[in-house]
């Protein structure tokens, strides 16, 4: 029976896909005898957020997201981030595939807020991998087996290839999901305002907030 052990051993930002995709090298080892004839792979990603070192910059940046340093003690924890799959062609021994990884830019998500919070250093990260194992034995004919839910790799992916994808598919921009009335009454305030463009009346907006402040301040 296939012995398949997993190892993330790079990442990068797949040019040219329809949406924002990274690519993580996955080198896939039979410690077995047998031909692997296909893997079908699934993949459960999380965030390991209590793995890496916090900044003055990056506590500030992540306030939105896991409130003041302070409580960081019990609000910091494993972040589920998302799933994917991916079929392994047939290899003995060993082999290298790319494990695709579909990307978001919402700033609903709470991954995205992680990411775009971090100023550079690396995101940890750990792969939990599920599937099944078609095989041919030494003895012949085709075979099929789990993969042990036990199976699993660390790897720390620098948060510099996430910013180049989100640069590469989405240039000096971010989305911003949302409500459908917030959406309509920030509609209705661009029409009034006649400006081409919604930066224009987000600017404008918070000008106007900004100043009010200032005035309230002073009275």
């Amino acid at each position: 029976m296939p012995d398949l052990s997993l190892q993330i051993e790079g990442a990068h930002a797949v040019e040219y896909a329809v949406s924002p995709l990274l690519g993580f090298d996955l080198r896939v080892t039979n410690a077995g005898p047998e031909r692997i004839h296909t893997v079908a792979l699934r993949c459960q990603i999380q965030i390991e957020a209590a793995r890496r070192r916090y900044y003055s910059t990056d506590q500030e940046r992540l306030r939105d997201l896991f409130g003041e340093p302070q409580r960081w003690g019990q609000t910091l924890h494993t972040m589920l981030w998302t799933q994917t799959s991916t079929i392994v062609p047939g290899f003995t021994g060993a082999t290298l595939v790319e494990l695709p990884v579909p990307c978001t830019f919402d700033f609903n998500v709470a991954a995205v807020k992680y990411f775009q919070g971090l100023q550079d250093g690396d995101i940890p990260l750990c792969f939990q991998f599920s599937g099944t194992v078609f095989y041919e034995p030494e003895t012949g004919g085709l075979q099929v087996a789990p993969i042990p839910w036990d199976k699993e790799a660390k790897f720390r992916l620098p948060v510099k290839p996430w910013k180049e994808m989100m640069e590469l598919y989405y240039p000096n921009s971010a989305w911003l999901c949302l409500r459908r009335d917030v959406f309509e009454r920030l509609y209705q305030r661009k029409v009034h305002m006649g400006t081409p463009t919604w930066e224009a009346v987000l600017e404008e907006l918070l000008e106007s907030r900004l100043k009010e402040r200032e005035d309230g301040v002073r009275a």
